[in-house]
């Protein structure tokens, strides 16, 4: 099981009050719902192996250099650029903290942190499940994996050959919805080798992908279901035999030059250089005293005593 990390503790943050804090009253709401989650996920699914994956670049320069619209929206207004020159994303001030008081409570459980260094999680992801797989021959059925996110991107990791299925936890980690090949395609209309493209056509405001003007969700999946590709269809484009329909091709030679980039800014990279992890899920924590320390310094009782109980319980 491999955890889309920003993605659970937004959620935590946003749907847990500030009151919860620990005794010198620093909030930890984002902590307590982020182990919560886990404790949850943990309990119903059982993985064997887990790892919590974290942005190392949430707004990765290559990204930027091909599509400066990428993510712009969520630039902190007037914030200094990070110690790479990077520009800081705007993160509530008492979220930020959070971050380095989850990664104490993960590594006292013994539960693996994974990064990719200039990446971010989603490339994170993709590199782990990608180990993960060759790692076992490539052999889904023994060896599946299970991404949890709540970024419509990772459907393009959907793949049952593979085991891969990710669990959309848009409505909420008690509410996920299981993404494998039949559900993308009742959704989409796509395959998880097509999603990238479809999400290029289609655009996402989130990110600051534009997409094609006036081509839609149901549109960009009747072009694929009958192209098979962007590639394809951008070369349709171009042939004046094709029997693609004038207006189609208006919008794609307008759009010309953000298709020509927006593919590699989608595309999650399997390639991408992961840092070493033990993806083991401990049936009980690796480091007991430290847990013990800061479960009283962060007021977090309920949640380590949650977790403590799921992991056993595998």
């Amino acid at each position: 099981m491999l955890l889309d990390t920003p993605t659970l503790y937004y959620r935590a943050y946003f749907a847990l009050p500030e009151s919860i804090a620990a005794p010198d009253g620093r909030p930890v709401n984002a902590v307590r719902g982020t182990l919560d989650f886990i404790s949850h996920l943990v309990t119903h699914y059982r993985p064997d192996h887990l790892i919590a994956c974290f942005d190392a670049a949430w707004r990765p320069a290559f990204r930027v250099e091909l599509l400066p619209s990428y993510k712009t929206h969520r630039v902190a207004e007037e914030a200094p650029a990070g110690s790479d020159g990077t520009a800081v994303e705007e993160v509530p001030d008492t979220l930020t903290p959070q971050v380095d008081m989850l990664l104490e409570m993960l590594a006292a459980f013994g539960i693996a942190d994974g990064w990719a260094e200039g990446f971010e999680a989603d490339d994170a992801i993709a590199a782990y499940a990608a180990q993960h797989r060759a790692a076992h021959g490539g052999d889904g059925g023994s060896a599946p994996v299970d991404v949890v996110t709540g970024d419509r991107d990772m459907f393009q990791l959907v793949d049952d050959a593979s085991g891969v299925r990710v669990f959309n936890i848009a409505r909420g980690v008690a509410k996920l919805e299981i993404m494998d090949d039949a559900a993308l395609d009742a959704k989409y209309g796509v395959t998880g080798s097509q999603y990238a493209d479809f999400a290029t056509l289609r655009g996402d405001a989130s990110d600051g992908l534009p997409g094609v003007a006036g081509i839609g969700e149901k549109t960009a999946a009747t072009l694929l279901a009958e192209y098979g590709s962007l590639t394809q269809l951008r070369a349709a484009a171009e042939d004046a035999t094709s029997p693609l329909k004038p207006a189609v091709r208006k919008k794609l030679d307008a759009a010309h030059d953000y298709l020509a980039v927006a593919p590699d800014v989608v595309r999650v990279r399997a390639e991408a250089p992961t840092s070493p992890v033990d993806p083991a899920l401990p049936t009980a924590p690796k480091h007991p005293d430290t847990l013990q320390k800061l479960t009283e310094q962060y007021g977090l009782a309920g949640p380590v005593k949650r977790l403590t109980k799921a992991l056993a319980a595998g």
